[in-house]
């Protein structure tokens, strides 16, 4: 059939409106993360909620990632990824909508379900959509194509901040319900929003990919449990994970006390870190084209630990200086932990992979205990948790070195 015939060109911008689909989901599940940290601190002073507490937010978020991420990958196994997608969609919009009930009730629990429910459709979306983009085209563009979605969660991430600094806190006040209709109407409008996309999804035609099964020439015998680095890098990834999620969830309460600024303010500069991660994904990008990734993962861990710790010593503005830093250095270390953790395991590849996304459990169990931390010795001694976790994952890059 000739190039330019209508068979392939229709073909062609079939892949492009799945493309922009898919991609548009990237965006959805970075703008409920962003809006997550801004919750934290919201929830603080309006349902007075301890620190420690508040860190449940985290936990039902990324518990979540935990327990539907193997489920999520069965059913698209059977049903295929458009299905998986639109189940993604409609537990994402049923746990935005369920931000009605929960702030007309004022219930703290009601809220860790209602983001239970939204990150078990995040789960499924990112399930689905970060090997699905690979498919959407040319083989030899597929990273390509994945960075790009990709920096769509970046600009969400900075943007939820924003719109949660904006919305959240406007009227905060003494009473109970101050800021609660700013909450209602951000995730009722999401809600809705997801809705339309889902129902544009259902009706466009989407690629169906049949993925290659064989077993790679390359298939390792030797069991998982057994592999060293395999484990130490799902390790790795627990503890990266946890630091990320910890950094950020008590920035405003760190800023808010180390220079006096106020909630509202403090949620407006938690986009800088965000920023800052997006830029780092990209000059990180460009630096592995020259410095092997395991050595920059190394380097970029310690001066994590650093920065944390002159986070952690409560100087004021430099302290908060530092702490944005961090976001920069934080930014390629999820991808190259994986990608560095599961090189070498043939067809184990994908149990081994699956593994390592589970491992983002990190970020549901650490930030309550950063948050005790802060309960008993204030926010700023907090930090030393994360210094801890960055220290590790330096560690399993000065162990990889050489290996990539």
């Amino acid at each position: 059939m000739p190039v330019g015939s209508p068979a392939i060109a229709h073909r062609d911008n079939g892949m492009r409106l799945a493309l922009a689909l898919v991609t548009s989901l990237f965006f959805l599940w970075g703008l409920s993360y962003g809006l997550l940290d801004v919750l934290n601190k919201h929830f603080q002073e309006s349902l007075g909620v301890t620190r420690a507490n508040s860190g449940l937010l985290q936990a039902a978020y990324f518990g979540a990632y935990f327990f539907m991420a193997r489920p999520a990958a069965a059913l698209m196994e059977r049903r295929g990824y458009k299905f998986g997608i639109l189940a993604g969609l409609g537990l994402f919009a049923a746990g935005a909508l369920l931000f009605l009930p929960a702030t007309a009730m004022l219930s703290f629990p009601f809220f860790l379900f209602a983001l239970f429910v939204i990150a078990s459709g995040a789960a499924f979306l990112e399930t689905a959509a970060n090997p699905y983009v690979t498919f959407l085209g040319a083989p030899e563009r597929a990273e390509q194509r994945l960075n790009f979605a990709q920096s769509f969660n970046g600009l969400a991430s900075f943007l939820g901040p924003l719109i949660g600094g904006a919305m959240f806190f406007a009227g905060s006040g003494t009473a109970p319900r101050a800021g609660f209709s700013g909450v209602q109407t951000t995730y009722v409008a999401i809600g809705a929003i997801v809705v339309a996309l889902a129902a544009l999804i259902a009706r466009t035609p989407m690629p169906h990919i049949h993925e290659d099964s064989s077993i790679a020439p390359d298939a390792v015998t030797k069991p998982l449990r057994e592999q060293r680095l395999f484990l130490f890098a799902v390790a790795a990834q627990f503890f990266y994970v946890a630091a990320q999620v910890g950094v950020n969830a008590f920035f405003i309460n760190f800023v808010t006390e180390q220079v006096g600024v106020n909630s509202q303010t403090g949620a407006f500069l938690l986009s800088m870190p965000m920023l800052c991660f997006v830029l780092g994904r990209f000059t990180g990008t460009a630096l592995m084209a020259r410095i092997a990734p395991a050595t920059l993962l190394t380097g970029y861990a310690a001066i994590n630990v650093a920065l944390a710790l002159v986070a952690a010593c409560g100087l004021g503005w430099p302290s908060v200086i530092a702490l944005v830093a961090v976001s920069f250095f934080m930014s390629i270390q999820f991808p190259t932990i994986f990608a560095l953790g599961v090189k070498g395991l043939g067809a184990q590849t994908k149990r081994g992979a699956s593994y390592i996304v589970m491992a983002i459990v990190g970020g549901a169990i650490v930030p309550y205990f950063m948050g005790a931390v802060g309960d008993a010795w204030g926010t700023a001694a907090a930090y030393g948790v994360p210094a801890a976790c960055f220290a590790f994952v330096a560690w399993f890059g000065y162990l990889r070195r050489g290996t990539d």
